[in-house]
């Protein structure tokens, strides 16, 4: 008689939180009701004065009427550009079409299947992680890439598809704000915002400091090893387990196999790989040198503006597009151009239901972000952990929490940090702690909740990922799925970032942890 292990109390709380998520409306209604609250809040707190300061004006902010003919009109006038400027829209759709020729072909399924007949089961997890880490340099790349090859990854290799995309998501957004050594375009853009805000000290100091873009690059490579050895073992000990009675029920059809490459897949692969070598040489030559016109204005080929980081998106969908297509020439898979258009049109047939999801939330976020709500949330917080006049060490927890409070209403990491930053940094440096130290608090808490928030603007797309291999999937099952992930980073990461604090360890380059820094 087969024995079952007993369901422990966080199995049966998760199972809850999976089953009211999944009861909730579908995440395009849920988005439409969310506008719906945003418009009648906006009116309710429109008339209201507030003394909180807005950094970004200098003036008391003001929550503005979302139903007030001016605004409702600037609304309407704006719902189509609004929806196709979304920025995760253009980044899933461009980046899918090359890698649906990809998939179309068989190259990434004859590519996962190399990998894996010499990768071992038991690291297939680690670095999974790892490579969704890795994947910040690119930066949105790792949710269109990196996640649904994890569950591919994964189902290919006997285990459930959706451990898969909860490893890979842990790594890709939940681990935002590790790195593994390699900078990516949010350290230059924090740091920029994290620099302005130091200059609002009055302290004398403040009007000469500068913050280095790689302040915390040594924190962030740390905290890399704490994410990987962490989301390791809570999809192997927790997560899979708990899917073991989960059946894959997608179309089989769909699905990928673990089958022996055959001949003809075999050289269609050297062959596809020597053509993504040569795309990949072709990049690095071209950026080679101070002239290169990759660089930005300010010479690096990862600042927010260098035309590198702005291509990330059209590099991917090059570098799919063409090793996909001389797969299917050689391998026999695709042999004329109507095969790769239709490998194209199927790869977007499959993003319909994502585009009806992303059309209700770029209206929504619009909407709350025109209304000033989650700027006022913010300030307020801020302003209320300043008020308590904590312990330092409680100070800079309460920054990650305050952060991962605000991150599940507002997104965007840029815009969450030039609201707490202009309050927080400078604060902080009256107690005598540096700007790079309050960034890196800010870091962690920015990254511990991004993955259990529907409201984060790739979120519909990982349910999407999720329903190609089991059908029922809705937003509890991804909440559920990533739930342990986002309470272990949150505690664990802030108990790694006072440890790093304690033992007076560098954060970065150029960077300090007190304020004056001490020689």
């Amino acid at each position: 008689m087969e024995n079952h292990k007993p369901v422990t109390g966080f199995q049966r709380f998760l199972n809850g939180v999976e089953v009211v998520g999944n009861k909730l409306p579908d995440p395009a209604v849920l988005f439409a009701m969310f506008l719906g609250l945003v418009w009648l809040i906006s009116w309710g707190l429109s008339g209201v004065s507030f003394d909180e300061i807005d950094p970004r004006t200098g003036n008391p902010i003001q929550v503005v009427n979302m139903l007030e003919g001016g605004a409702l009109t600037a609304f309407t006038s704006n719902i189509v550009s609004t929806f196709v400027t979304f920025p995760p829209l253009g980044v899933v759709l461009v980046a899918m079409l090359g890698l649906g020729v990809a998939e179309h072909t068989g190259f990434i399924n004859a590519g996962l299947r190399s990998i894996l007949s010499v990768t071992p089961k038991m690291l297939l997890t680690p670095v999974l992680i790892a490579v969704g880490i890795l994947s910040h340099v690119a930066v949105d790349a790792g949710y269109v890439l990196v996640i649904p090859l994890g569950a591919v990854i994964f189902y290919a290799a006997g285990r459930h598809p959706l451990a898969g995309i909860a490893a890979a998501f842990a790594g890709v957004s939940g681990g935002f704000s590790a790195t593994v050594g390699v900078p990516s375009s949010l350290d230059p853009m924090l740091a920029g915002l994290t620099q302005a805000a130091a200059r609002l000290s009055a302290d004398p100091a403040a009007a000469t400091l500068t913050i280095n873009p790689l302040n915390n690059i040594f924190f962030t490579s740390a905290s890399a090893i704490l994410i990987i050895l962490v989301g390791w073992f809570l999809t192997d000990k927790v997560i899979e387990p708990r899917l073991k009675n989960t059946a894959v029920n997608g179309d089989p059809a769909t699905l990928p196999t673990l089958d022996e490459l055959a001949p003809h897949e075999r050289r269609g692969l050297k062959f596809a790989m020597g053509a993504m070598l040569l795309c990949a040489l072709g990049l690095v030559f071209s950026a080679y040198g101070d002239n290169s016109a990759w660089r930005g204005t300010d010479g690096t080929l990862t600042s927010a503006s260098a035309p590198l980081m702005r291509s990330i998106v059209a590099i991917i969908f090059v570098l799919f597009l063409v090793p996909g297509i001389v797969y299917g020439y050689v391998a026999g898979t695709a042999n004329n151009h109507r095969a790769i258009i239709q490998g194209m049109s199927k790869s977007m047939s499959g993003m319909g239901y994502y585009i009806v999801m992303a059309f209700f939330c770029a209206q929504f976020i619009y909407a709350f972000g025109q209304s000033n709500l989650g700027a006022l949330m913010a300030i307020k917080g801020a302003l209320a952990l300043k008020e308590l006049a904590l312990p330092m060490g409680v100070t800079l927890v309460g920054i990650v929490f305050l952060t991962a409070l605000v991150n599940l209403l507002v997104g965007s990491a840029s815009a969450k940090w030039a609201l707490i930053g202009a309050i927080m940094v400078p604060m902080l440096m009256e107690l005598g702690v540096s700007p790079d130290l309050t960034q890196a608090a800010y870091r962690v808490g920015d990254s511990s909740t991004n993955i259990i928030t529907p409201l984060m603007p790739y979120f519909p797309l990982i349910v999407v990922f999720c329903q190609k291999y089991v059908k029922e999937s809705g937003i509890g099952t991804l909440v559920a799925l990533m739930l342990p992930f986002s309470i272990s980073f949150l505690l664990l990461w802030s108990g790694f970032l006072l440890a790093y604090w304690a033992l007076g360890l560098p954060l970065g380059i150029g960077s300090s942890l007190s304020f004056p820094a001490l020689s």
